[in-house]
């Protein structure tokens, strides 16, 4: 049974609790509110000008508002601003750009609480577990913070180093991300009875996918598994390095990890005091962040400067005197293989500058809610072909700056007015792509990403056309399939015919039938030429000697065809 002290201790914290998840709804239902008089009453009585008068101004408020909130909070609220500063599909630009500088640094816990958490989940006193360890935090963020610390020998000989930093997370932060998650989902529930906004964005969704996120963030198993995982797709590549991880002092609260610490990826003045050219590095970094994004399929969801350091290394035969080390794997993106297939059909539509079937694509990749108008994103999507669609990369670097201002800011408006969300795949694809762009242009202000782009736009475009041809081909292989059966399945069918209760007796009937089955014979043989000559054709470049028996076998239904066409 717990004590006095302890018992007020738990409802004091409950009562904290409570009071939060209050102020979380409390501002949730002013804005809303506000947001109601402004869009949807003053319209309905015909004072729809006044109220868009002044809406950028209530944007910018709300936002610096929500700011002030999240920084005296904590927890989740500041993970729920720079989630809203990345949705760009679904909210005005004066409210991402005012969160966009939300940083999730926060004051460190006091050590005695990190100490008695990471000894709790360790189970035994940090002295018996580490050499030595640092008091002063190396980063403190809202979610959890950072020590160094120094292996006892036994076990820096078992690992191969000795110095690590162990991650801890704030105490009771548990209990505050579900607070804040079911207040999150309360004011999800009240958006979804909103007509304005439930036309436009699936308020729970989003909140479910914001939180399977952040869930995923405080479980430091996770992390491990995924910085594993990370260094394998990377194993072969001398141009990056990942932590190790020390399984033996990991739990879901507490992460010990390698110390891999180097020269912050954009702190030039320290890269050129090494030797290393901050101008070399940003190709490096994108061509890295690429290769995760369109190749391995599983990607480093966060690669803001914290997270990424250069090491300097001794250079081996040909290979750079520095790489790239990846920390904080809490925040991974996954590019399956249904998304690799609506990309593929993006691109396709894109290319061919098909509207319609752009949207298509769109809707399969779950872009596009079912009440969306597709015929107002198809003019979108026109619009967008007619002035930028025939441009290649370097008349696109030409254009003026105000004129992609400008579309931005008009195809924005449309796509704002449409049931238009991005799934968590694309919403991270961006947020990676956007972090690889600030910290290149940061490495190099003359960078342009449209040149580390192109190379890997061609390589996906040929990997798409070989996997278009395979299919090509399995297709034609599939219809020469039916093909021969299909005169056999006509006999059977005629068979059953003549032997059931209608008697086919009609000479003519029977001439028709005959010259029906003789066509279909003849078509299936050309359907069968076409398909050995076109899987011939296809096999050839890669195993000559199977195409071009592929391609020789295919005169024989030719012939077959001719000599059926021919029979009377």
């Amino acid at each position: 049974m717990a004590g006095p002290g302890r018992r007020a201790g738990m409802e004091a914290g409950a009562g904290n609790t409570r009071a939060r998840y209050r102020r979380i709804l409390r501002f949730a239902a002013w804005n809303l509110a506000v947001t109601w008089w402004f869009e949807l009453l003053l319209p309905r009585i015909g004072l729809a000008r006044l109220a868009g008068r002044n809406r950028a101004v209530r944007m910018r408020r709300f936002a610096r508002r929500f700011h002030a909130l999240a920084v005296e909070l904590g927890g989740l609220m500041i993970k729920v601003g720079q989630f809203m500063s990345s949705r760009l599909d679904v909210l005005p630009p004066e409210i991402t750009e005012e969160l966009a500088g939300l940083q999730d640094e926060v004051p460190p816990v006091p050590f005695p609480a990190i100490r008695g958490l990471a000894e709790a989940e360790l189970g035994a006193p940090l002295e018996s577990v580490f050499e030595s360890f640092d008091e002063v935090p190396v980063a403190a963020a809202s979610l959890g913070q950072v020590h160094r610390a120094v292996l006892l020998p036994a076990n820096a000989a078992d690992t191969g180093f000795g110095t690590v930093v162990f991650k801890v997370q704030r105490p009771g932060i548990g209990e505050i991300v579900d607070v804040d998650l079911a207040a999150l989902r309360r004011v999800g529930r009240w958006l979804s009875h909103v007509r304005f906004v439930s036309s436009r964005v699936d308020a729970p969704a989003l909140v479910e996918e914001f939180a399977k996120t952040s869930l995923q963030e405080i479980d430091y198993l996770n992390e491990a598994a995924n910085a594993e995982r990370f260094a394998e797709e990377f194993g072969a590549d001398a141009r990056v390095a990942v932590p190790q991880v020390v399984w033996e002092r990991a739990t879901r609260r507490v992460l010990t990890l390698e110390d891999v610490t180097a020269i912050k990826v954009t702190d030039a003045d320290s890269l050129r005091a090494a030797g290393i050219d901050p101008v070399a590095v940003a190709p490096v970094f994108a061509s890295v962040m690429f290769e995760q994004l369109f190749s391995n399929g599983f990607f480093h969801a966060d690669p803001h400067p914290g997270n990424i350091f250069v090491t300097p290394v001794a250079a081996g035969s040909g290979g750079l005197p520095w790489r790239l080390t990846f920390v904080d794997f809490g925040m991974m993106g996954h590019v399956s293989d249904e998304t690799r297939s609506g990309l593929r059909k993006l691109l396709i539509a894109a290319a061919s500058r098909d509207g319609k079937g752009l949207v298509a694509a769109i809707r399969e990749v779950g872009v596009l809610m079912p009440s969306a108008d597709t015929h107002e994103l198809e003019r979108a999507m026109t619009a967008l072909f007619s002035r930028f669609g025939g441009m290649g990369f370097a008349q696109l670097r030409s254009v003026d700056q105000r004129e992609f201002r400008d579309f931005a800011d008009e195809f924005g408006e449309v796509a704002r007015s449409l049931p238009f969300q991005l799934p968590e795949n694309f919403l991270l694809i961006i947020r990676a792509m956007s972090l690889t762009s600030g910290v290149c242009s940061a490495l190099d202000p003359e960078f342009n990403l449209w040149d580390s782009i192109e190379p890997f736009g061609a390589k996906l475009l040929k990997d798409e056309r070989g996997g278009l041809v395979r299919d090509v081909s399995r297709e034609a292989l599939e219809i020469a399939g039916v093909a021969v059966r299909l005169p056999k399945r006509l006999d059977a069918f005629l068979s059953d015919v003549e032997e059931g209760t209608l008697a086919v007796s009609n000479p003519r009937l029977e001439r028709q039938a005959a010259r029906l089955n003789r066509l279909v014979r003849r078509v299936g043989s050309f359907v069968v030429f076409g398909a050995l000559l076109v899987a011939g054709a296809v096999l050839r470049p890669t195993d000559m000697v199977f195409g071009n028996v592929l391609m020789s076998v295919s005169v024989m239904p030719l012939l077959h065809g001719l000599w059926v066409g021919r029979r009377r």
